[in-house]
């Protein structure tokens, strides 16, 4: 009798979902891709109460619960891993027929909105997207740290975001993008004042002891990791110079205020032209990888995957 019963609760189940309105799946999936109730109802148009009534009207007929309700929005279930991974083709193949305007209307597409780190951006991604906006790609770009922009990425406002480290939980799709590498530079005065990297490599960092440290902030997180991983050690001393942009970092650095420690890729034209020099070459130099971040699922937005791949591809030389 017990067999009977879950075999008819599962044959229920099976004719339930064959039934079940496709306006609440779409509000499924934005929610399973934003994270947010309160981030899908702004992606749909909706009220927050009528996104809520919606997913739990869904929960109901399915007769499983999809989300865990947290304070920092809604986290999928396995279940609803499941579900997602079957509705997602079809909705949005259905999206491009039926989604503003309809298959019949020639509208370009949307902006891609994509965040990173300033430096990244300014440095590698924009002057390797350019081909991308002379074939009429349309981009909105916003710096900015990884943890607010990934929690706006979350709430629909990004498309693509670069982070610097992998994002937690099941929410976000991050793919590797590139290995940012850090070196230790000075400029040429310096360098020579310091006895050039022989010096370093025999002394370690005793032979920069008087010189100013160049930094991105007070707590220098950069050099901190650095003297941890090349050195063996914890850095005690405070910088002569501290400011919010590895760009300015840097041209303090080239105009022979002291040294820092920099991402290879912004300050590889400086070491190549003898602006800098590289005080220090270690066989094993800290590195962080970068992440490609977005949201679960195909975008209803096609330039976001022509940008995405692109920016793979690209990143390879970077």
């Amino acid at each position: 009798m017990r067999h009977r019963e879950t075999n008819g609760r599962e044959g229920a189940e099976q004719a339930g979902a064959a039934a079940l309105d496709l306006n609440l799946l779409r509000t499924f999936l934005a929610v399973y891709r934003t994270g947010s109730f309160t981030a899908a109802a702004r992606l749909l148009g909706l009220s927050q109460p009528t996104v809520t009534t919606q997913v739990r009207t869904l929960e109901r007929q399915l007769g499983r619960e999809l989300f865990e309700r947290q304070a920092r929005g809604a986290s999928p279930v396995p279940y609803a891993d499941e579900l997602a991974s079957r509705v997602v083709g079809p909705l949005d193949s259905l999206a491009t027929v039926t989604g503003p305007g309809g298959a019949g209307e020639n509208r370009p597409p949307e902006p891609v909105h994509l965040a990173g780190p300033n430096e990244l951006l300014t440095r590698c991604v924009l002057p390797d997207l350019a081909p991308l906006v002379d074939r009429g790609v349309r981009l909105r770009i916003t710096p900015g740290l990884t943890e607010p922009l990934l929690d706006d990425l979350r709430a629909g406002h990004y498309d693509l975001v670069i982070a610097t480290f992998r994002p937690r939980g099941r929410a976000l799709a991050a793919t590797p993008l590139m290995d940012e590498e850090f070196v230790l530079v000075a400029s040429p005065a310096w360098a020579e004042r310091v006895g050039g990297p022989a010096r370093v490599a025999a002394d370690g960092p005793a032979a920069l002891h008087g010189v100013p440290l160049i930094a991105y902030a007070e707590d220098l997180p950069i050099v901190r990791r650095y003297w941890r991983h090349v050195f063996g050690r914890r850095l005690v001393r405070q910088a002569a110079v501290t400011v919010p942009d590895l760009h300015a970092v840097r041209a303090a650095v080239v105009g022979g205020a002291g040294f820092t420690v920099l991402p290879r890729y912004l300050c590889a034209a400086d070491l190549g032209s003898g602006a800098l020099v590289l005080l220090h070459d270690p066989a094993d130099p800290p590195i962080n990888t970068g992440f490609l971040v977005q949201r679960p699922g195909a975008s209803a937005n096609p330039d976001v995957d022509v940008v995405r791949d692109h920016l793979l591809r690209a990143a390879r030389d970077w």
